[in-house]
Parts: structure tokens; C-alpha cells; sequence
């Protein structure tokens, strides 16, 4: 592997006993990936998901007398006007304009309604403004109003069929009663399930329950239909006092015979004996296919369909009859010689249709339904029309109904279907399946299955959030534009008049705003954003609450592993709620978690990697990554231990199929910055990944000695530190940015090789920690693509580096250190090794009042001059001033209320002028506990209100920035097109002469040395293909300028726009001050392994215990921390260090 440049300073020796194969993904990729999807950004023919799908769902809306529609063409998203940068400045939303291409088609109204019999009369197409769609920047966040938000992907329940039992706890017989529900991703839940009775009910959306018949005969089965469908059939001859049963053989075996079962007149099962396999054998190979029995065994059997008196057409007994005396006797009376029973095998289950169908009092179709509207519409008046419609619409209808392709594909493979494709809605044959498989769980033929494993539950990430708001935004117009659309032709409306954006964009701002999911981005450093990005959370609309989360749904389940990370979670309620997805784990197309594994075959590990989800996993024998295996890539032991079927087992090396890519692939991004993992208590691992998230970036990063490797992953992914975009050469570096000269071979054809990048200069995070990049580059080095160009915060040389370096003995100290408190050096806190600085942002408002406008003014009443001091002439605190509790930031006055004023007053108002007693001070001050710098100040003034001075030169300092970026990317440019003209030039001879230079000489660089820019280009030589390419590049250099004008015009418009405030608001000035904090008693310290505690003393150096060569320690912990704790990874932490920091020594002394 290639040492990019920053590597290349910094060697570290990695310990590990096997590479990984795979490098770590993208860590942000979940988030980037899924809205990415969503908006189909740079697709030119674009797939049927995400935004498109929502519309392809929604449009065409028909008017409702069937003459006018809208049809959906396209989407287009248009540039946003401001940038991140500007966005979180001004306070607004990073958000573009989204534009939907629509037609109107008018249908001639003498015509027919019929869809394909329809005559189009007239098309208005148009651009229809559907309002903002906050965008996604670059790191993964939105900027929501000024301020970056994160969307937490969700763990929900997939949809499908999902069959469980109630472990005994509903009835208190103890009786296990099983059930099954079918989960759509939008529409009615449907359950079924057995009440300890036996029988059979269905519930819709959790309501009241009704026999499952009930359902049945809705979806237009008749009893004899449904008895079809569940059970086989026997059929019976009568004779006079005897009758013939037919045998089915091969189903008998279990069942207690009832008389004697004869072959001939040889008995082979006596009367009360069992049938077994060896009988049913006997029966199949004498060939017997009915046996005589007496009439007393038709008792209590069941008819399986309606029979029919062939003479008066009358029912003389309906299906689902069970036979009794009387019935025989009937039967008799009327002659009748053939029936069919039901076969029902006690043995292996019992009648539960059967005996449902007997409770069910409806007879009908029409009943059924009636049944079931009076259920979901209880005292409403059921007229048949709205019957048939509500029933309808609960399963069967895509508007109402959604299964989803996840839906879809978990149904058919539970039901044992084949294909993985299907309609999104329910059909009748899925109804009936679901109930024959609850059946055979009920008989003992199946298992129910695991509700908390990962294959049932699927992750929803931010880019389906956004399409179901969407979706019920753009619903909300559906019923609007319907009614407008009988007046389209006669009021010639067009489609920006029919569709309102308002009820989309209120749906899309009210999800970003209040959502439970989206969220106030944890940046305190970057770790913690990163796994703000990666977290998983059960919460939230449609998923768990925190209070009705049972202890099984947070615990860790085996389809974890790999997947989501077993160590870190919060420690409150939310424990096992909100999870974090494991380093190399991803989503498939479905939403469900998958985990990448290398092929094992035939015991050699092979160099293939397949992802694999849950759902999958239980097909395979799993190796873990620290198995042993030779240089051949062969397993080397012959009992390997394995995980199968969420079980360990120890199998041959012949029968493992897969292996564990990485041993950190089982856990989280932060868990994985533990080192020594393996040797800490898990809940000292999970406090110590939760509290990485905690430590504040401090002045001076500096790299761990001991880390795990993946800290630089860490540092790139989570986009603080500044990477190379292209190879090229460091042409100029200062504090504030890079300019980097493109190499040629980057650059396509047409495109001008400069690549400027502008640091972020002490930026406040959402924390108040400071945002700051440091350049690592110098000019004139060779850099290449991903190369780390500059540090952000906690970042050291393109590492995250969160903490320092510390010296540590375990060891009591005179009681400072007990239970937990920790001991720390004068030395450190001298040398500003935890020294940090945090920028907090004060606003001051200048509003328009009943009394008249407030005013931002240095001229403030009853304050002395020394505190204006810090002030300009408009009132507004200088950059870089000093300021201390209660200093004035920017001074303000507001009118006050006229009062009666006496002679005297009149007066003093008279000598000293009015303005005194009118207005009261309402200055913006820095409260009394604080103090720091002013380290910048922004002035934004409302539309039409006149900027004072201080907003024009702040305004100014911005356009020179611009303008110098701008100068200095087509200097580089205008000097690359230059030296290739140069070089295309050298050799040929001139046609006319120049100067000195005659016609018909040859150039050469000397010559050329002589001739300025502007004269190069007018030059003409006699190779006419030389001249047109000269041509070409001059016209490029002069298309490039033209763009940068354009560029810097309409930055200058940007800036010269008056800003949006809130209303009222004439003037905001924002005032940024930078703290510096030092270390103090108080404050929290802690280690990586879970060991954390509080400063009790901060000791003088002279005091600190000392190591034999003199050298005094950092910090002074209690060794009683480490045995009860079972946290030996720090302890392991701090020899490897001290190893790492002599052996510094010893190179530094040689």
C-alpha cells in the first residue's frame, strides 16, 4: 500500500495477527447513501424509488366526473441559494427549490369517462413550484434554520407475516394460544388467534375479534368452500345397518381405531389399539381402500358439504353438520346413500375451522362484510355500497394497502413461495396460507418465530423518512386538486393554480423540526458525530416506546453480531433502544442489516466477500476471525469452533462456509477505539465508548501511543480534517487555506487544474467547542488523492486523537484519590495539555417597537466612557477586544414611554437635551460569570434598511476574500494555459515578426521568455493545426474569466441582500466569544476503559510521586479502581505506552 504523505510522517506497528481483507467503509455512507437515493441527485433517467416513486404512487389525480387529470412528468431541483457556510450564518435553512413538471389533460366532455375511450382536448404543461426540500450536505447533517441536524435511522418492525404464542401468561389455565399477524408497511394490521377454547378469531387494527370465518365468508368462500380449503375428505357408502369409509392409509398412523380394521377377514388393528406406521404399511400393501364399519362411528363426524334432497331441491343438513342419532336416522328416511365426512386426525390437531365456523352467525358474503364494517365503524348506518367499500379498501386496494417489496418478499419466503415478487396488496391465497401455516404451529408441525431477531426487524433510514412525509403531503393535496379539478376547464386554471405547495412543505418542515428522529447533532468532537450519524434508534413514530419496551426487545441477540454493536447504548431508559450499527455493517435493498464474511471452501478461506444479511446467516457455519489458518489460507485445527443456527458449536474444518472478515467487526466505531477490549468488563467498555463521545477537543491534540488502527478512518469519515480531492502540488498554504496546482493528467479535457480549499478558522460547534483546521502541508509538496491537507479538532496528523498522552501511577495519595477521585500534576495544567476553548454566540435584536424603532448606538445613556470603550462608533464590540463580566457587547436603546413631565424636567430636557430621558439602555452584555475574545461579529440588516458603517466594511472583507480566492485560481489557471501555449508554440516558426523576433524565426523558450501574455496570444505560426489549438486555449482562459466575473457578481449580490429575519426584526448582530478553560478541581476525567473520575487536587510538581529516574507522574489513580471493575485493558494500556514512550526515548538518545 502506497504511505500517503501524512502517513509517511507517522509509522505505527500494527499487532494484529491477521490483515483484514476489507477495508472499513465509508462510516457515513448509511446516511449519504440513503438520501442520495431519495433525490436520484445527477440520475438522467431515473428508477422507480424514493421522490419519483412517490409521485409515479400519487399522480395522475382525475377529477371526479372523470374530464380533467394531472399527470407527473419530472422533478427538478434546482441549486440552492446559499451555501452550508452562509446557511449557518444567516440562520436559514440549507434547503433547494423543487420544481414538478406537470400536465393538465382536458377531455372533451361530449365524450366517454371510460379511461381508454377518453379523447384528450387540450395539455398545459407546466413547472409547478412544490416548495423547500432540505438538502443533505456533505457530512451527512441538514442545517435546519442555522443550526445542523442529524436524522437517526430507525429500527422498525419489518413487514410480513410474523407467528408467535403467548408463553401461557393470557389465560390462567396456563394454555399456550398461538397467533399470527401480517404487518403491511402502510394500512390495517390483521391477526389471528387462537383462544383457549380452540377456536379461531381474527382482529383488524387490533379491534374488537371475530371468528375467522366471519373473514372468510367476506372474501367470498361459502362453508362448504372453507371446508374445502382446510381439510381432506372421507367418503362414506350407507347401507342399512353398516357403512363402507373410505381409507386414507398414509394419514391414519396415530389414530385410535375405533373398530376393527380387516383385510378380508384378517384383522390388522384390533378395536382401541393406536395405528402405527407398520399397520398403515399392512394397509397400503394389501391394498385396501374402504372398510366396513358400523354406523355408531359416523357419531360426532362432520359433513363436509350441503346435502341436497334431489327431489325438492331443499338443504336437508348444511355443511359443517356434526352427525347424531337423529341425523342418521334422516338420512335413512330419505334415502340418501352417499356423504363425505371430514378427516380429522386428534392426534395431529384438531377441527378448529370446524368448530369456528359454528360460531359464526353470519351466513352470507354481504353478512360477513356487514359483520366486520360494524367492528371498524361501530354506529355508523351500513348500506351495502359502503360495506363492500370499506371491505375492500382494508386489504385489497393499493391506495389503502401497502405490503412493500419487504413485505412482499418476507410473506412468500415464510410461506414457503418461491418467488420473492408479488403484488403489494393482500390476496385471498395469502389469507388462507397464513391460516393453514398458524394451523400447522398450532399441530406441532412448524415453530413460531423470533420477534427480536434481526431478520424481522428492518432499519429505516432518512431517505424513506422523507418519502413517507412526502407521500402524506402530497395525499393532502390529492384531495384538494380533485375538487379543483371540475372547475379546470371552465375557470382555465392551469396546474400551479390546482396544486397548493403549502401542505408538502408543512410536512417536510414539521418532520425536520419536531420529528423524534431528527436531531440536534452531537458535535463535540468528531467521534461523536460520526456515531450520532450511525446510531440505530428503536424509538420514534411507528416504532417502540420507551415505557412498554420489554427487557427481551433491549437485550443482545445473537443475529446481532456483526451487525449492531453489543457494547454501546446509552445507560438510562433508553438502554438496548438506541444502538449503534457495528464498523463494517450495512443495509441491503430491503433495509435489513448485513455483515460482510469471506467464503470458506472446502476448509481453505478464499479471498471472496459476501455480505450477508440475518435472514440468511442461519444457513451457514461461521468461523470466528482469530481462527488459526496457514500461509495458504487453509484452517489449520481439526474442531473449529463456530456459530450455526445462533448456537456454538465446535465442527471440522471441512464444514465451515464462512469466516469473520475482522475481530472488530463485531463491534461499533467507538467500541472499537478501546485497545485491549478483550480485556474489559462490558459495562466498563460501554461507559468508556459512551464517554469518548464526551471529551471536548483540546488545544494542542496529540496522537495515542496506543491505538487500534482505526482512529484514522475515524478522523477522514467524519469529514473535520481536509482531504486531497486531486493529486497535484501544494502551490500556497496559510492558516486560513490551501491552493493546490491540479496534475495534468487529473484534469479532464477543458477543465483547468485548481483546486483552492478554505480552512474553517475557529467555527463554534453545536456544543460551543471550538471548530479549527490546522494546515499539515507546506508549499511545494506533492500530494495525492485522499492525502490529509489539514487537522481538524481532536484530530493529530490526520489521526482522531481525543485525549493526551498521560504519565499515570496506581497508587493511593493521602485520600485525594478515593473512590474514584483523581490526582493530577501543576505540570499539566501549566503546560495547557487539557486547556480548551469554547465560543459561545450572543445576539443582540434591533426591533421595531409601538414606540418606535430600537436603536444599535455607542450613545448610551448613563454609562461611563470607559465602558464604551471596547465599542465603535455604531455600538458594536471591536474584534479581538478583551471582555469581562458585564461588559457591553452592542449597545442598544429603546424607546421609552412618554410621561408627564415637570417644570424642572423641562428644563434639564431643554439644557440637555431630549434624548436622555426618552430611551433606556437594553445593551447586549456578556453575563457576569464569563469573560474571553471577541473573535468575530456579523451584522445582518433586514431589506430596505440602510446598513451602518460597520456592516458595509464587514461586508467589504468579505468580497476582498472572495475576490482574492478568485485572483489567485486563475492566476494558477491563466499560468497553466500560458506554459502549454508556450509549449505548443516552441519550435515552429513565426509568420510575423515581433518585436526583435523576425519573421520565419524559430521560437524557443528563451525567446519566449521575452513576450508577456497578452502578446503570446496574438502570435501566428506557420503550423496551422498550432494555431487553432492556440486559439482554443486562449478562448478557454477568456471563458474562464467570464465565468469568474459572473461568479464574483453574484456573490456580491448575495452579500449586498438584505438578510431574512424574523418579523419585527430591523438589525441582528451576532457577536462570537472565545473562552479558554483550563483544568480545575471539578472536572470530569476519564480513560477509555470505563475509568473515569472527578479532579480533587490539582498537586504541586514537587509533590507528585517520582520514578526512580527522577521523572515526576502526570496523574495519580486508585489502584482499587481496576480488580472490582474488571477493566485490566487500562492497566495493559499503560505498559504498552510506557514501552512506547522509552523506546521514543531511546531513539530521541541515539
Amino acid at each position: 500500500m502506497a504511505y500517503s504523505f501524512t502517513e509517511k510522517k507517522r509509522i505505527r506497528n500494527n499487532f494484529g495477527s491477521r490483515e483484514s481483507i476489507l477495508t472499513e467503509p465509508d462510516l457515513l455512507a448509511i446516511q449519504i447513501d440513503s438520501f442520495n437515493g431519495f433525490i436520484q441527485a445527477g440520475e438522467k433517467t431515473k428508477k422507480d424509488v424514493g421522490l419519483h416513486a412517490v409521485f409515479q404512487s400519487v399522480f395522475p389525480i382525475t377529477a371526479v366526473n372523470g374530464y380533467a387529470e394531472i399527470e407527473y412528468v419530472d422533478y427538478e431541483l434546482q441549486e440552492p441559494k446559499f451555501n452550508v457556510k452562509e446557511c449557518k450564518l444567516r440562520g436559514v435553512t440549507f434547503a433547494s427549490t423543487l420544481r414538478v413538471k406537470l400536465n393538465l389533460v382536458l377531455f372533451d366532455k361530449n365524450g366517454s369517462t371510460l379511461k381508454k375511450k377518453r379523447r384528450v382536448k387540450q395539455i398545459i404543461e407546466e413547472d409547478v413550484y412544490l416548495g423547500q426540500l432540505p438538502l443533505m450536505t456533505d457530512t451527512g447533517t441538514f442545517v435546519i434554520n442555522g443550526t445542523e441536524r442529524v436524522v437517526v435511522s430507525q429500527l422498525h418492525r419489518s413487514p410480513g407475516v410474523i407467528f408467535e404464542h403467548d408463553k401461557g401468561k393470557t389465560h390462567s389455565s396456563g394454555k399456550i394460544l398461538f397467533s399470527s399477524r401480517v404487518i403491511p408497511y402502510r394500512g390495517s394490521w390483521l391477526d389471528f388467534e387462537f383462544d383457549h377454547h380452540e377456536h379461531l378469531y381474527a382482529r383488524i387494527d387490533r379491534r374488537r375479534k371475530l371468528p375467522v370465518t366471519t373473514l372468510l365468508r367476506a372474501m367470498g368462500l361459502g362453508a362448504d368452500a372453507i371446508l374445502d380449503t382446510f381439510f381432506e375428505k372421507i367418503n362414506v357408502k350407507l347401507k342399512a345397518k353398516s357403512c363402507d369409509v373410505g381409507l386414507l392409509p398414509a394419514k391414519l398412523r396415530g389414530v385410535i381405531a375405533e373398530f376393527d380394521i380387516k383385510s378380508g377377514k384378517d384383522i390388522i388393528v384390533e378395536k382401541g389399539r393406536r395405528i402405527t406406521a407398520k399397520h398403515t404399511k399392512m394397509l397400503e400393501e394389501a391394498g385396501v381402500k374402504s372398510i366396513n364399519a358400523p354406523l355408531e362411528y359416523l357419531l360426532d363426524k362432520v359433513i363436509s358439504q350441503d346435502l341436497i334432497d334431489k327431489e325438492t331441491g331443499e338443504i336437508l343438513f348444511a355443511a359443517n353438520t356434526v352427525i347424531s342419532e337423529e341425523v342418521l336416522e334422516a338420512l335413512s328416511a330419505n334415502k340418501v346413500k352417499k356423504i363425505e365426512i371430514l378427516y380429522i386426525n386428534e392426534s395431529k390437531g384438531g377441527a378448529y375451522i370446524s368448530d369456528t365456523l359454528r360460531l359464526d352467525d353470519t351466513q352470507t358474503e354481504l353478512e360477513a362484510r356487514m359483520s366486520i364494517y360494524h367492528v371498524m365503524r361501530p354506529g355508523e348506518p351500513a348500506t351495502a355500497d359502503a360495506v363492500n367499500l370499506l371491505f375492500n379498501n382494508l386489504f385489497f386496494k393499493n391506495d389503502r394497502y401497502d405490503l412493500s417489496k419487504v413485505g412482499r418478499m418476507k410473506l412468500n419466503r415464510r410461506l414457503g413461495i418461491k418467488s420473492e415478487t408479488g403484488e403489494h396488496v393482500l390476496t385471498n391465497d395469502d389469507i388462507i396460507s397464513v391460516l393453514k401455516l398458524l394451523i400447522d404451529i398450532k399441530n406441532g408441525n412448524d415453530s413460531v418465530d423470533d420477534v427480536d431477531t434481526l431478520a424481522n426487524r428492518r432499519v429505516r433510514a432518512i431517505g424513506e423518512m422523507i418519502e413517507n412525509q412526502f407521500r402524506i403531503g402530497l395525499v393532502r393535496v390529492e384531495k384538494a386538486v380533485k375538487e379543483g379539478l371540475n372547475l379546470a376547464e371552465t375557470d382555465e386554471l392551469t396546474p400551479q393554480d390546482l396544486i397548493n405547495s403549502k401542505p408538502v412543505s408543512a410536512a417536510v418542515r414539521e418532520f425536520f423540526g419536531s420529528s423524534q428522529l431528527s436531531q440536534f447533532m452531537d458535535q463535540v468532537n468528531p467521534l461523536s458525530g460520526v456515531t450520532h450519524k450511525r446510531r440505530i434508534s428503536a424509538l420514534g413514530p411507528g416504532g417502540l416506546t420507551r415505557e412498554r419496551a420489554g427487557f427481551e426487545v433491549r437485550d443482545v441477540h445473537p443475529s446481532h453480531y456483526g451487525r449492531l454493536c453489543p457494547i454501546e447504548t446509552p445507560e438510562g431508559p433508553n438502554i438496548g433502544l438506541i444502538n449503534t450499527l457495528a464498523v463494517y455493517a450495512k443495509t441491503n435493498d430491503y433495509g435489513f442489516l448485513e455483515t460482510p464474511y469471506q467464503l470458506v471452501k472446502k476448509g481453505k478461506v478464499t479471498d471472496e466477500v459476501i455480505y450477508v444479511s440475518a435472514i440468511d446467516e442461519l444457513e451457514h457455519t461461521i468461523a470466528q476471525a482469530n481462527a488459526a489458518v496457514d500461509s495458504k489460507g487453509q484452517l489449520m485445527d481439526d474442531l473449529i469452533p463456530c456459530r450455526r443456527k445462533n448456537e456454538f458449536v465446535l465442527v471440522g474444518s471441512e464444514d465451515v462456509t464462512l469466516i469473520d472478515i475482522d475481530s472488530k467487526q463485531i463491534s461499533s466505531v467507538a467500541a472499537s477505539l478501546i485497545p485491549f477490549l478483550e480485556h474489559d468488563d462490558a459495562n466498563r467498555a460501554l461507559m468508556g465508548s459512551n464517554m469518548q463521545r464526551q471529551a471536548v477537543p483540546v488545544l494542542k491534540a496529540e496522537k495515542p501511543l496506543v491505538g487500534t488502527g482505526i482512529e484514522r478512518v475515524v478522523a477522514i469519515d467524519s469529514r473535520v480534517c481536509v482531504t486531497a480531492k486531486h493529486s497535484g502540488v501544494v502551490e500556497a498554504v496559510d492558516a486560513s487555506r490551501i491552493v493546490i496546482r491540479v496534475d495534468s493528467k487529473q484534469t479532464k479535457a477543458g477543465e483547468l487544474g485548481v483546486d483552492i480549499y478554505n480552512l474553517t478558522k475557529y467555527a463554534r460547534s453545536n456544543q460551543n467547542t471550538c471548530i479549527n483546521q490546522k494546515p499539515l502541508v507546506k508549499t511545494g509538496d506533492k500530494i495525492v488523492i485522499g492525502d490529509v491537507l489539514a487537522d481538524g479538532p481532536s484530530t493529530d496528523m490526520g489521526e482522531l486523537a481525543l485525549g493526551q498522552n498521560m504519565k499515570i501511577a496506581f497508587m493511593p495519595w493521602n485520600g485525594y484519590n478515593f473512590e474514584d477521585s483523581i490526582l493530577i500534576s501543576e505540570r499539566v495544567v501549566q503546560e495547557d495539555r487539557y486547556t480548551t476553548i469554547h465560543i459561545e454566540e450572543l445576539t443582540a435584536y434591533s426591533r421595531d417597537t409601538k414606540l418606535g424603532p430600537e436603536e444599535i448606538t455607542a450613545d448610551i445613556p448613563n454609562v461611563s466612557e470607559s465602558a464604551l470603550a471596547k465599542l465603535d462608533e455604531v455600538g458594536v464590540v471591536y474584534v479581538g477586544a478583551r471582555v469581562k463580566g458585564g461588559d457591553i457587547l452592542v449597545g442598544k436603546v429603546t424607546p421609552k414611554s412618554e410621561t408627564v413631565l415637570s417644570p424642572e424636567e423641562k428644563l434639564l430636557r431643554a439644557i440637555f437635551g431630549e434624548k436622555a430621558n426618552s430611551v433606556k439602555d437594553s445593551s447586549l452584555r456578556i453575563g457576569a460569570s464569563k469573560s474571553g475574545v471577541v473573535i468575530d461579529v456579523q451584522v445582518f440588516t433586514r431589506d430596505r434598511v440602510e446598513k451602518d458603517t460597520r456592516a458595509v466594511s464587514i461586508d467589504e472583507e468579505r468580497l476582498a476574500k472572495i475576490r482574492k480566492d478568485i485572483d489567485d485560481e486563475f492566476g494558477i489557471i491563466d499560468g497553466d494555459i500560458f506554459r502549454r501555449i508556450r509549449l505548443k508554440l516552441s519550435g515552429n516558426a513565426l509568420t510575423k515578426a515581433l518585436g526583435d523576433i523576425k519573421a520565419g524565426e524559430k521560437l524557443n523558450a528563451k525567446l519566449m521568455k521575452k513576450i508577456d501574455n497578452a502578446d503570446i496570444a496574438k502570435l501566428k505560426v506557420e503550423d496551422a493545426t498550432v494555431n487553432k489549438e492556440v486559439a482554443a486555449l486562449v478562448k478557454q482562459a477568456k471563458a474562464k474569466q467570464v465565468e469568474f466575473d459572473k461568479f464574483f457578481e453574484i456573490e456580491r449580490a448575495k452579500i449586498a441582500e438584505g438578510a431574512e429575519l424574523p418579523p419585527g426584526v430591523m438589525k441582528m448582530v451576532k457577536v462570537y466569544v472565545a473562552t479558554r478553560k483550563t483544568l480545575q478541581v471539578g472536572d470530569k476525567m476519564a480513560g477509555r476503559h470505563g475509568n473515569k473520575g472527578v479532579i480533587s487536587r490539582v498537586s504541586p510538581i514537587e509533590d507528585m510521586p517520582y520514578l526512580e529516574d527522577g521523572s515526576t507522574v502526570d496523574v495519580v489513580l486508585n489502584p482499587l479502581g481496576v480488580p472490582s471493575r474488571m477493566n485490566v485493558g487500562q492497566v495493559l494500556e499503560v505498559h504498552l505506552g510506557y514501552a512506547a514512550k522509552g523506546l521514543g526515548y531511546k531513539i530521541a538518545a541515539m
